[in-house]
């Protein structure tokens, strides 16, 4: 069967940058750092007092009051952002068959505040008088299924939980899902809203984030110095379509889709390959599924976590698929503004690229000081640039050894 041409026709973000698409696109076009001290609870007693956090957002303002009293944060913000996609593609709802539409959205840890929150209570009333919408309201798929409900989508509906890799997962997902002709529209991506005490604890432990105090030299991918990752919230929704249905109805094209790489390292639980060996593989998929050279890439938003082993391990896997182009193409971590929103940055990110390639601007890596000699490729530090490039990769590399990688390519019309 002919593979399907995939294209992004909509967008749709609440994030650390901003509360839509066009809010948060300006903030990284302008640097802006998203970082700050936590906010959703007291954090003095703990190590960490730095995260990402979605600032000044009333979920009520773009959803039913009602509603949001039984959705954890991570799906209102799903909810909110698939809204704004569904708005963005101009979708009418009334002409697309819903048994071809389908939602493929990630979450890492689902609402696990709420979590936290009825085992608190629970200790104290008893476990038979936890809420009967603890169970419906937390579960990893719900932000999928709401939005499922939402807009009738009656196709595939699921979730992959695959840590850092599941926003990318699913926009990889969502494209084969269209390509190979299950479907004709796609709402994918990833929420994640785990600024809570549990979550950040149980990341300080295993010496995962950095525990300083000062914003700007907290999330410092690729930089000498970094420490560990600044945990982020948000979410990012995309409306994926078959070419030939968003070419009947006229509508306006971001990027095409045009590559798709899945890996798992089989290595260790936490710990990355040696040398981004399961990374590379996955770049190298991509580039082999859509048909490209890896001397056409123009740009890769990295991985780029701040922590010392993804870093130079993301480094070295570059290297390994692009040879001596790798010092000749921009590479740079869009983490330096958002933080890290696990299940959320791959798809995040993949809107960030799709801007890329529409806008022809480099996204920075900000706040970078101390060069690393295991880090030595172009990181578009400090300040964004326009560039025009007619392809990018966006990588995501989780826990588990998950790794995605997406190939976007820029739209001619």
């Amino acid at each position: 069967m002919e593979k399907r041409r995939v294209v992004i026709t909509g967008l749709g973000t609440v994030n650390p940058l901003g509360h839509n698409v066009a809010d948060t696109w300006q903030a990284v076009k302008d640097g802006v750092c998203g970082i700050a001290p936590i906010t959703h609870y007291d954090s003095s007693k703990q190590k960490v007092h730095l995260a990402a956090e979605v600032k000044d957002w009333d979920p009520t303002s773009v959803l039913d009051k009602k509603e949001v009293r039984h959705m954890a944060r991570y799906a209102q913000l799903a909810m909110a952002s698939a809204k704004e996609a569904m708005a963005d593609s101009g979708l009418d709802l009334e002409q697309v068959d819903a048994t071809r539409c389908g939602v493929i959205v990630s979450s890492g840890v689902g609402g696990i505040s709420g979590t936290e929150q009825e085992q608190t209570r629970c200790l104290e009333k008893g476990f038979d008088r936890t809420s009967p919408f603890y169970i419906p309201s937390t579960i990893a798929n719900m932000g999928a299924g709401l939005i499922a409900i939402a807009f009738g989508f009656k196709g595939m509906c699921t979730c992959p939980v695959t840590a850092c890799a599941g926003g990318s997962n699913a926009v990889g997902d969502a494209f084969r899902h269209i390509r190979d002709g299950y479907a004709d529209v796609m709402l994918c991506g990833g929420a994640e809203a785990a600024v809570t005490p549990l979550s950040i604890g149980g990341f300080t432990s295993m010496r995962a984030l950095h525990v300083g105090d000062d914003p700007n030299r907290a999330s410092i991918p690729f930089d000498a110095e970094r420490s560990g990752f600044v945990m982020g919230e948000g979410a990012g929704i995309l409306v994926l379509e078959e070419y030939e249905h968003a070419k009947a109805r006229g509508a306006k094209v971001y990027a095409e889709v045009l590559g798709y790489g899945a890996t798992c390292d089989a290595y260790h639980m936490t710990a990355p390959a040696p040398n981004g060996e399961g990374g590379a593989r996955a770049m190298a998929q991509a580039l082999a599924d859509g048909g490209v050279a890896p001397e056409q890439v123009g740009y890769i938003n990295a991985h780029g976590t701040s922590t010392p082993l993804n870093d130079s391990g993301e480094t070295a896997a570059i290297k390994t698929v692009f040879g001596d182009h790798a010092y000749k193409m921009a590479v740079s971590s869009t983490k330096s503004m958002t933080g890290h929103m696990l299940g959320a940055a791959g798809a995040v990110e993949a809107i960030f690229s799709a801007l890329t390639l529409k806008d022809g601007w480099l996204p920075a890596t900000i706040n970078y000081q101390v060069p690393d000699p295991a880090c030595d490729l172009d990181y578009v530090t400090n300040q964004g640039r326009e560039a025009q490039v007619e392809y990018v990769l966006s990588n995501s590399l989780g826990f588990g050894g998950h790794n995605a990688c997406v190939l976007f390519k820029k739209w001619e019309g």
